[in-house]
């Protein structure tokens, strides 16, 4: 956001002086000069557009500044001289004022909406933990009441209370990890060993279901400026589910290639896929159809490579399987 913001003002800036010098130079011809003087509004669309109505006026001042000259000497002799100038300048203040305006209006707006939003998932996201828990917690007071009565199977009951405690701990843990801030450690490291690694880590799941496992790595190292530690809590996230998806003898493929400025790693299997519903909130926080777990793993999945300032895409049809595609850039500002 930050390299952008200097782009635009090196693209104001250089452009202001361009259409400034080239309305000197082809001064006294009168279409020239007609339409040189309408490119002025170029610079002012930009920074009313990039920064609102403060930033557009600034733009405006400094528009005006480097076109204040033609109002004078040999430039503006005749009052239709003066009148076109001052018409340009006032109906450019007005455009610039409406625009920014407009900036800055959609711009509340956008974070209301986001407030909104994050205020409904507050609630959905307390209704959803309050429900996921209260049935373990059921199951641990259930089989406490039977150790205080002496009944049944005492062994039984104790192991069920440790699974339904277990299942307490794994949906906080979840909840806690969303809710805190992912703090990166960014440096330069190789993708494709992250991926073996995350690879290795859940080759055992997939031998237990008879899913096969593979990676695929373009070439040799392929390295960008990443947190390898939180990287692979993504990765490993994906090709979990991907093996979940998939029914034994089905394969799962882990692939890592550079493009251009960019990494590209991508998970694929042929399972059972996604719905059109699903596929629309798989980022929604414990939004999930599985039986099992808290909804919370793509969401921290997203989060992670948001924090690499990188992009998460999703191709998925039932029963025709799923591909995840993270793109990661080689080096960021």
């Amino acid at each position: 956001m930050l390299e952008r913001k200097r782009i635009c003002i090196v693209l104001i800036i250089v452009s202001t002086l361009l259409i400034t010098v080239l309305h000197y130079v082809m001064l006294g011809r009168l279409p020239s000069h007609v339409v040189l003087e309408e490119l002025y509004y170029i610079p002012l669309f930009l920074g009313a557009l990039n920064f609102g109505l403060k930033g557009g006026l600034v733009t405006y001042l400094f528009v005006s500044v480097c076109y204040l000259p033609f109002f004078f000497g040999q430039w503006t002799t005749t009052f239709l001289d003066y009148l076109d100038r001052g018409l340009h300048l006032l109906f450019s203040g007005v455009f610039v004022f409406i625009a920014g305006f407009l900036v800055d209006w959609n711009q509340r707006r956008m974070k209301q909406i986001e407030k909104d939003r994050y205020l409904t998932g507050l609630g959905e996201a307390a209704t959803t933990i309050v429900h996921d828990l209260r049935n373990p917690l059921i199951s641990i007071l259930g089989f406490a009441k039977r150790i205080k009565e002496n009944k049944g199977d005492l062994q039984t009951a104790a192991e069920s209370i440790i699974d339904s405690a277990q299942n307490m701990q794994r949906m906080v843990d979840g909840v806690l990890d969303f809710a805190r801030p992912i703090q990166l450690e960014l440096k330069e490291e190789d993708v494709s060993k992250i991926v073996r690694q995350a690879c290795d880590l859940c080759k055992m799941k997939a031998e237990e279901r008879g899913v096969m496992l593979s990676t695929e790595v373009s070439g040799g190292a392929v390295i960008a400026r990443i947190d390898g530690f939180n990287l692979q809590r993504a990765i490993i996230n994906l090709i979990n589910n991907a093996i979940e998806a998939s029914v034994k003898g089905q394969r799962v493929v882990v692939c890592v290639e550079p493009k251009g400025h960019d990494t590209v790693v991508r998970v694929k299997d042929s399972g059972s896929g996604m719905d059109k519903e699903t596929l629309e909130n798989i980022f929604i926080p414990f939004y999930s159809k599985k039986h099992t777990g808290t909804g919370l793993g793509m969401a921290i999945v997203k989060k992670i490579i948001d924090g690499h300032q990188g992009k998460i895409h999703i191709k998925s049809r039932p029963h025709m399987g799923t591909e995840v595609r993270i793109e990661l850039p080689c080096r960021l500002e």
